[in-house]
This record gives C-alpha cells, structure tokens and sequence, in this order.
C-alpha cells in the first residue's frame, strides 16, 4: 500500500463525511439564521427558541435523506471491501 493510495482513501472518506453531513449541518445553519433574526426583531432572549426549531428541522432533514446518506455510505464500504486484494498486493 503505497502512502498516495493511503491519501487518496482518506480523501475520498472525508468527501463522502462532507457530502452525508451538509444537508443537517446546512439546514441547521438556516433554521438558526432565521430564528435569530427573529429574535432580534422581536428582542426574545429564550433559549430554547433557537434550540426546538433547529432539533426538529435537522430531524426532518436526516428522516428524508437518511437512506441516501446510508446509501452512499454502503457503497463507499462496499468498494473498500472489494478493493482490499487490489490494496494489499
């Protein structure tokens, strides 16, 4: 196993993390934008206003592209597997 075959495996596994984490890590950013311009609009200063939202908005995110996140992970596993005679010899 060469060291460009060891960066390009991290590489490519930090990709896929970036690609499964941005649609929750996006809509957390944006639920929490909105809420807080709500905030300072109205000039509410409760926690748990800018936390409920953005708990259940990362949560419908993560229920309507969970089986492709999963999906891509599989597949990224799957060819790490199949790959394994090819990255030993």
């Amino acid at each position: 196993m060469t060291p460009e075959t060891i960066i390009t495996l991290g590489q490519r596994g930090l990709e896929l993390a970036i690609i499964v984490s941005a649609p929750m890590l996006l809509t957390g950013l944006v639920v929490g934008v909105l809420i807080s311009m709500f905030m300072a609009a109205t000039q509410i200063n409760e926690m748990t206003l800018t936390f409920v939202p953005k708990l259940l908005a990362v949560a419908a995110v993560l229920l309507l592209t969970g089986s492709w996140m999963v999906g891509l992970m599989v597949d990224f596993t799957e060819t790490l597997f199949k790959d394994i005679p090819n990255l030993i010899g």
